[in-house]
């Protein structure tokens, strides 16, 4: 990935009632593939889940914060907690550049 680039992570507790989160999840990940600006996405779940983005620019992110079945999804999380941090990548390593 060219440097600099922008990572949002996204981490979060499942309520009791998963319906429909883990589709949801999928269709998200499925449409952010699809937003101008969108690099990748690394996602994993245990007790809580961590998904994180990348992007080549502030103003991708926030136009794929405004997609009108991100909101939704937004509006449905709202039954777990969750919390989004925005980041700047300025340096990343592979393993064995360590």
């Amino acid at each position: 990935m060219e440097l600099p680039y922008y990572a949002v992570i996204f981490t979060s507790i499942l309520s009791e009632n998963t319906k429909g989160y883990f589709e949801m999840s999928e269709k998200m990940e499925d449409l952010a593939k699809q937003q101008e600006g969108f690099i990748g996405i690394d996602s994993s779940r245990s007790e809580i889940g961590i998904t994180v983005s990348y992007w080549k620019s502030l103003e991708n992110i926030e136009k794929w914060k405004q997609n009108s079945d991100h909101i939704i999804a937004q509006q449905k999380g709202k039954e777990s907690w969750y919390n989004v941090k925005i980041c700047k990548v300025e340096r990343e390593y592979e393993f064995g550049d360590l």
